[in-house]
């Protein structure tokens, strides 16, 4: 572990001194994309599904960057007001009213619930499943509700108490991990528990960096889905940490590379529209800014000749000339010929630096 942490210690210096050199509108335009995408994915692994758009708007909005009136869901408003929240009270420490409150922003709009806004009371237990309504997996089971007051009051004494002035404070990684283990072991509510404990995993890697930081953790915990609730049931059954911890850490640092990626993107990408202002026609911007939109990964599979038309209305012979001069003037890369051909964003990051940090 004590590698993983020297590791994720180097690549936050890297993150915090980068983002030093945005502009006041780009650091602005990385903490809402950051925040949407960690509030779209840590909800879309409890299985709900949200509009990128309506959540970002809602960021957006509560940190005081627009003043649109575009509607969203309870359940969209909720998740961005918590991941607002986080950022904005990384600092202070864990409280029973604190995670009442983000309870009932996570929970907002549910009238299936019992309990909102407090701990859960059911005399029923309180399982851990993953997957579909009929196919669920249980992973393990809870607690029973007459025990998680005192559960609670045990584990936020140990947060606190864990944190960079606390009076036992711990690594980064080590105290993210085990506090998102810790939470979910107890799973205090009704519903909620995994968006929740995700965000004070985060909250705790924040805490050890005196500032709130970029880290894609319910992103990366999406894409190894499977893996995050076998490492869960494992830990939780046999009582052990330590594979746990070399799991999380794993999560921690594959995580912190994409974050990086993030900010090389948004980098590049302001440079690259920069360099090509007032050197392109309104179909080859409307096509660029498009793919952008992708992010680092760009269109899957890359941008055909069919793709560009279909976007700008153009005809084939337009297409090609516009494919040909934003190759020729380092906007993409082609690779293939004809109709095999594929147009990928030239932005000089990925490889090279995932080499760099792996």
């Amino acid at each position: 572990m004590s590698v993983a942490e020297e590791q994720f210690l180097v690549g936050t210096g890297v993150v915090i001194g980068t983002v030093k050199h945005l502009s006041a509108d780009e650091r602005n335009q990385l903490i809402v994309e950051a925040m949407s995408g960690e509030a779209l994915t840590t909800s879309e692994i409890e299985g709900e599904i949200l509009n990128r758009a309506s959540v970002q708007s809602s960021i957006q909005r509560q940190l005081g960057l627009i003043a649109d009136k575009r509607r969203a869901t309870p359940a969209e408003q909720g998740i961005a007001e918590m991941m607002v929240d986080l950022y904005r009270s990384f600092s202070g420490p864990v409280t029973n009213e604190m995670l009442f409150a983000w309870h009932r922003m996570v929970a907002s709009g549910r009238r299936d619930l019992i309990n909102i806004g407090k701990y859960r009371a059911s005399r029923e237990p309180m399982q851990v499943v993953s997957g579909p309504i009929g196919a669920s997996k249980v992973h393990f089971e809870a607690p029973p509700s007459k025990r998680v007051p005192s559960e609670m009051k045990r584990f936020i004494a140990w947060f606190n108490r864990t944190a960079p002035q606390g009076a036992e404070s711990l690594p980064t990684i080590t105290r993210a991990g085990i506090a998102h283990l810790y939470f979910e072991s107890i799973h205090p509510f009704e519903d909620g528990n995994g968006r929740i404990g995700r965000a004070l995993a985060e909250k705790a890697m924040a805490q050890s960096f005196g500032q709130p930081i970029l880290v894609t953790l319910a992103t990366t915990i999406l894409a190894r889905q499977k893996s995050y609730y076998e490492a869960l049931e494992r830990t939780c059954r046999q009582n052990e940490l330590t594979t746990w911890l070399v799991w999380f850490a794993e999560i921690a640092l594959e995580a912190q590379r994409r974050t990086i990626t993030q900010v090389e993107f948004l980098i590049a990408k302001t440079k690259l529209l920069d360099r090509l202002r007032g050197h392109i026609n309104e179909r080859q911007q409307k096509v660029l800014l498009r793919m952008l939109r992708e992010g680092p990964e760009g269109f899957k599979g890359g941008l055909s000749a069919g793709n560009y038309s279909t976007i700008t209305g153009a005809s084939p012979a337009t297409t090609t000339r516009d494919l040909a001069d934003l190759t020729d003037k380092g906007a993409f890369v082609r690779t293939g010929e004809r109709k095999h051909a594929r147009y990928t964003l030239n932005l000089g990051i990925g490889e090279q630096r995932n080499q760099k940090y792996s």
